[in-house]
């Protein structure tokens, strides 16, 4: 069609859905901002701490009463490389990580934007799933959150700010290789919750690995297991449970279209999972569940730190993007949470990026 034969009022209609989803991203960060949120330090002094200065902080606090958003500089508000040396067992925690990483515990405002929903999140521990897990308990829903007995500790903490939110906690301690483990959890989450009508598939295994000469079958597997057979396991089993209106969101990567030479076993599965939500959500429609993915770059978790990445690339992590830093999972949040919410009722399908300005899509 030409463009000359599109109507002033298609236009519009064009322009208003382009500008009603990217405000339904920028909604709660703009909370979190203007409630003066500042990345791993204290919520209160976070402004200062970051070099943003002491004048910076006090407008931060009168904004965060006003409702104002304060003008930030995007390159300065998380820390940047060189990191320091540090090193985790699998699967690493988060409160051992330095700095530690911010999922909004302390910035994270809600609207009821998920108000009476029921989610269930792999990973939910730490790292992306954690930041989701905050963010829809303080939109009002109840969350399940499956990790593995090692992260007990980090698990701990979230169960307590859903507790605090005022939302239902529930724990799924296992390992998601088990094909029963992930029949159980599903329905556990939602005997326990009283339905389930957010799945969110999150967690995940990546291993640092220069040549394919250095993948063990044992260690392919692992990655296999984790990443893919989990996500179909627990997808499967929670679909019939699922009403109509429901969604599922899948955690893809960067890696799914600009694969690291370092990380071939885990960029492979994030590409499938990319095809598998695409696919999967053609499927879905006939019930009414969207399936979307979210396709994140660098963000400083955990997975970094326990064999991840390099020490030579763990130090400079985040430092090639055009943004020079990494992402902080408070900065994600935001995208769970539109993709669970009914504000994205014509999103299904689609892969959204958090690159800092890199990669696709």
């Amino acid at each position: 069609m030409d463009q000359d034969d599109i109507s002033p009022s298609r236009r519009r209609l064009v322009t208003g859905a382009t500008i009603g989803l990217a405000a339904g991203l920028a909604a709660p960060a703009l909370a979190q901002r203007s409630a003066g949120a500042a990345g791993p330090a204290n919520a209160t002094t976070g402004a200062t701490e970051r070099g943003v200065g002491t004048a910076g902080g006090s407008a931060a606090a009168a904004n965060a009463t006003s409702g104002v958003q304060p003008m930030r500089d995007v390159r300065d508000l998380y820390p940047k490389p060189p990191f320091p040396h540090q090193s985790q067992p699998w699967p690493g925690l988060a409160g051992r990580m330095t700095p530690r990483p911010d999922h909004g515990e302390d910035s994270y405002r809600g609207s009821g934007r998920l108000a009476g929903r029921k989610a269930l999140i792999s990973g939910g521990d730490s790292g992306i799933g954690r930041a989701a897990a905050i963010a829809y308990a303080r939109e009002g829903a109840d969350v399940a959150i499956g990790y593995l007995p090692a992260e007990e500790a980090d698990a701990r903490e979230v169960l307590e700010l859903i507790r605090a939110a005022g939302r239902k906690a529930v724990a799924l301690p296992g390992d998601i290789r088990d094909r029963a483990f992930c029949k159980q959890i599903v329905a556990q989450a939602a005997r326990e919750l009283n339905g389930l009508d957010i799945l969110v598939n999150n967690a995940a295994r990546q291993r640092t690995h220069d040549s394919i000469l250095e993948i063990s079958d044992e260690d392919f597997d692992w990655t296999i297991r984790t990443n893919l057979y989990a996500m179909f396991w627990i997808t499967r089993e929670a679909v019939p449970l699922m009403p109509p209106g429901a969604t599922i969101i899948n955690t893809a990567s960067v890696n799914a279209y600009n694969p690291s030479a370092n990380l071939l076993d885990y960029s492979a599965t994030k590409g499938a999972i990319v095809a598998f939500t695409k696919s999967l959500a053609k499927q879905m429609v006939a019930r009414g569940i969207r399936v979307n993915a979210v396709a994140p770059g660098p963000f400083w978790t955990p997975l970094q730190v326990s064999g991840g990445q390099t020490q030579e690339k763990l130090e400079q992590f985040g430092g090639d993007t055009p943004l020079g830093r990494p992402g902080q999972l408070a900065e994600l949040a935001p995208y769970y949470v539109m993709l669970a919410s009914t504000e994205s009722s014509y999103v299904t399908g689609q892969v959204l990026g958090a690159t800092g300005g890199g990669g696709q899509p």
